[in-house]
């Protein structure tokens, strides 16, 4: 596999300990995920974009968090719906101004 040029990460709120705290996976972050690689797949791009789900991001109040790198873009309040916004804007070298954490 060639390294990918974009990274999308989503929280999936386990902490260090191993605990899950809960919040971004109770706010439906396993569909966010499964929305934004689908989106990927369907465009035909996943030699492009990367996704993967990370531990808790210490955001708690502003999730579900999505991150894409290299990019530096967060996004927060996501939800599956703002999956094909999320992946266009990846894509098109935007962002989706609505979510981004400031």
């Amino acid at each position: 596999m060639e390294k990918p040029k974009h990274h999308i990460f989503v929280c999936a709120s386990f902490r260090l300990t191993g605990q899950q705290k809960g919040f971004c996976q109770g706010k439906d972050a396993a569909e966010i995920v499964q929305m934004i690689v689908e989106e990927i797949d369907n465009r035909g791009v996943s030699d492009e974009i990367m996704v993967s789900t990370t531990g808790c991001l210490n955001l708690c109040d502003q999730g579900p968090i999505v991150i894409v790198y290299p990019d530096n873009v967060w996004y927060g309040g996501v939800a599956s719906e703002d999956a094909e916004d999320i992946v266009s804007a990846v894509l098109d070298g935007t962002v989706v101004e609505r979510l981004v954490i400031t």
